[in-house]
């Protein structure tokens, strides 16, 4: 409420003027940041229409702590992750850093289920089609300020469905060396002030690829996670432009590669309640 008391009229008019402009700065401001939080959530909305319709590798095994001496140039983590890792699941990649090369640990997905905001339908982002990585805002930044990453990986996993319906197939190096497999990281702040890192892993249409094009639904493009081989890995990690490590998205040799028929074993069943002898529709 204003305060005449001992005002003049025209103290009375500044005062009022002040509080009116006061008042408009505050809703303008609030209306910024309500069009703001719209307008991040419909960016969201627009990668959620231009994600792929089946994403291409969700699931993979990470290369495990006794097997990272073939990954001389990187440090082994000191932290533990899980055998084989899912959306969400925190596992371990390669990245440039100020002080050299970096082992870190990062959660599987560029924008993690916790990031998305409330409204936004969730969707997912643990691979980057190679061909739209510009344009999609979970990963247009990223891929232009170049940080790129390389993913630690003994096999990744895809369905198989020349038998008519969906087989988990798993797939790996000839070699059954370790390998690693190129990718997006981006850095997130946490309540406490830390940084938290996720990634991505980039694909490429494999249409063509003798061994890729088999899996995934018949009429469903075919794509493949790009392996990145060895010789390749500082050049990679060290790319000074967005051209330079499009030159690296290429598809793996087939003949270099194994895979077989490699199924989720059967999900043990569900205890019964004790003294509940009666079936129910669930068992």
């Amino acid at each position: 409420m204003l305060d005449t008391t001992g005002s003049t009229i025209s103290d009375f008019v500044a005062k009022a003027k002040c509080l009116e402009a006061t008042s408009f700065c505050m809703i303008f401001d609030l209306r910024s940041r309500s069009l703001q939080k719209k307008t991040d959530a419909a960016a969201m909305e627009y990668d959620v229409r231009k994600a792929e319709v089946a994403p291409m590798c969700t699931s993979y095994e990470p290369n495990p702590h006794e097997r990272f001496a073939a990954h001389r140039l990187f440090q082994a983590p000191d932290f533990d992750y899980k055998r084989e890792i899912y959306k969400d699941y925190t596992a371990p990649i390669f990245r440039r850093g100020e002080g050299g090369w970096c082992t870190n640990p990062a959660t599987f997905g560029m924008v993690p289920r916790k990031r998305i905001p409330a409204g936004v339908r969730p969707y997912d982002t643990m691979n980057a089609r190679a061909e739209t990585i510009g344009e999609r805002r979970s990963f247009s930044s990223a891929w232009t300020r170049l940080q790129l990453c390389l993913i630690p990986c003994r096999a990744f996993f895809e369905p198989n469905y020349e038998s008519g319906k969906p087989v988990r197939w798993r797939i790996n190096l000839a070699s059954e060396q370790p390998t690693a497999i190129a990718g997006l990281w981006r850095a997130w702040e946490e309540p406490d002030g830390k940084a938290s890192l996720s990634f991505t892993m980039l694909t490429v249409n494999a249409d063509t690829h003798p061994l890729m094009r088999r899996f995934h639904k018949p009429g469903d493009e075919k794509r493949s996670v790009v392996v990145i081989r060895p010789e390749d890995y500082e050049d990679w990690l060290s790319c000074r432009s967005m051209d330079e490590a499009r030159s690296f998205l290429q598809l793996y040799r087939a003949e270099e590669m194994h895979a077989e028929a490699f199924p989720l074993p059967p999900r043990a069943p569900r205890a019964k309640p004790a003294g509940d002898d009666q079936p129910t529709l669930l068992d």
